[in-house]
């Protein structure tokens, strides 16, 4: 028999490709691997560990109308909003503003710590079954397992102290369990990393701690209340870790190496907290985050030459870094120049990124370790990065750790279990 050869068109054997396809192209599309859902990963991460933001604040008015706790209002904590980000604690700061170092001073910044101590107690008398404070880390992943959302109060700025180091024991007495010695302005305790020079402060008052802050060192330790290095200059810094016997935390603080600024910490600060056992949690106020832009500089730079102001290259916030050229304005110019500098610094067209904000987190992890990192908010307070705008949006910084090869075990250490064991140290180390 004579065998024939088939010979098919052109156009019948495309026709038999495609219909080859038809069926090929779906069975490799199945194989391709899926996207991955890191929203979903995260709220699994957070539905097993413990969530803490490391600092936060409240206005004055919180717990008013339309402002209420349990609300899904205009602040950026509530507990609406950390359901929804689940977040399941928070260091909530007792802070008052400096004002002036008088009795009647210290005495009205007396009466609006209270205001604030009474808002947050309030909040767990009323709603005893969705909040409860936290007086220990056992406390806290406790009332956290329970399905409530664990309060630790915290007082950021020593200024209602004054002079009286007694204040400390009461405040322990209602429940405090973190304490920060200034923030902007020098108090009696110890110098701030900005002090005001436009209203007469010098660079250094103490030359670091006060001698009265330096007792009140001791006095913490023998409380077992965890101290919070933030805010204080880099003499009281150093003074804090070679007298504290237990380690320190930065509830709300970044790194110098991205944004010069004393505010931030050095690497050989970042360092010696380490070197101490201690947490730096990193802070989403955008203008700590990442450096302005170079037009947002020079509209700070003008705002400044109109005032008198020395001008410089990396601005951050509203003071000198320098005492050179400074002089002192008025009451009345001050405000004028901090609001005008303020419209640049706090413009939303110049806020950081969440990835800004997790660089921030990647270079301190890098840095001292895994161990040694925490995340904070700031939020109420100025905090908040596109992205992270409030309590509620708290997956996303999961989310883009995940992104960047972080594990579970890495982000139950930065949301709660590096805080968590420095405060265990401390009470610990407490005098019995």
């Amino acid at each position: 028999m004579q065998l024939h050869e088939t010979r098919l068109r052109p156009s019948k054997l495309l026709a038999r490709a495609a219909l080859a396809a038809a069926f090929i192209l779906p069975v490799a599309a199945c194989n391709q691997p899926k996207e991955r859902d890191y929203l979903k990963e995260a709220a699994a991460i957070h539905n097993q560990i413990v969530t803490i933001d490391q600092h936060l604040d409240i206005p004055f008015d919180y717990g008013s109308e339309g402002r209420e706790v349990t609300m899904d209002g205009p602040t950026q904590f509530d507990l609406p909003k950390a359901e929804r980000g689940i977040i399941k604690g928070a260091n909530v700061a007792l802070f008052v503003p400096q004002g002036p170092r008088t009795p009647e001073g210290v005495e009205e910044a007396r009466r609006k710590i209270e205001q604030k101590y009474e808002i947050l107690t309030s909040i767990a008398e009323n709603h005893p079954d969705r909040v409860a404070i936290a007086y220990s880390p056992e406390d806290l992943k406790r009332i956290q397992s329970e399905g409530r959302f664990a309060i630790v109060l915290s007082i950021l700025n020593g200024y209602p102290i004054g002079t009286d180091l007694s204040q400390i024991d009461a405040w322990y007495e209602k429940g405090v369990r973190i304490f920060g010695f200034t923030h902007a302005n020098h108090n009696d305790l110890a110098d701030s990393s900005r002090p005001n020079l436009l209203l007469g402060q010098k660079l250094a008052e103490h030359g670091g701690l006060s001698e009265l802050g330096k007792q009140a060192v001791a006095k913490l330790n023998d409380l077992g209340i965890l101290i919070d290095v933030s805010q204080i200059s880099g003499e009281a810094l150093a003074q804090v870790l070679e007298l504290s016997r237990a380690p320190v935390i930065a509830t709300h603080s970044n790194a110098r190496a991205i944004i010069d600024h004393p505010r931030n910490l050095s690497d050989e600060q970042l360092e010696a907290i380490k070197n101490k056992g201690g947490v730096v949690a990193i802070n989403a106020y955008s203008s700590w985050v990442r450096p302005l832009p170079p037009e947002a500089k020079e509209k700070a730079n003008e705002v400044r030459r109109k005032y008198g102001v020395p001008t410089e290259e990396n601005i951050a916030a509203a003071q000198p870094l320098t005492e050179e050229g400074v002089k002192v304005l008025s009451p009345e110019d001050f405000a004028a120049y901090y609001d005008e500098i303020h419209v640049v610094t706090g413009d939303p067209a110049y806020r950081a990124s969440l990835s800004e904000y997790v660089d921030q987190i990647d270079y301190v992890v890098k840095k001292i370790g895994i161990d040694h990192v925490g995340i904070s908010s700031d939020f109420n307070h100025g905090g908040g990065v596109i992205g992270w705008n409030d309590v509620g949006e708290s997956l996303n910084v999961t989310a883009e750790l995940l992104r960047r090869g972080y594990t579970q075990e890495d982000i139950a250490k930065l949301w709660g279990g590096n805080f968590l064991r420095v405060w265990e140290q401390a009470q610990a180390l407490a005098a019995k």
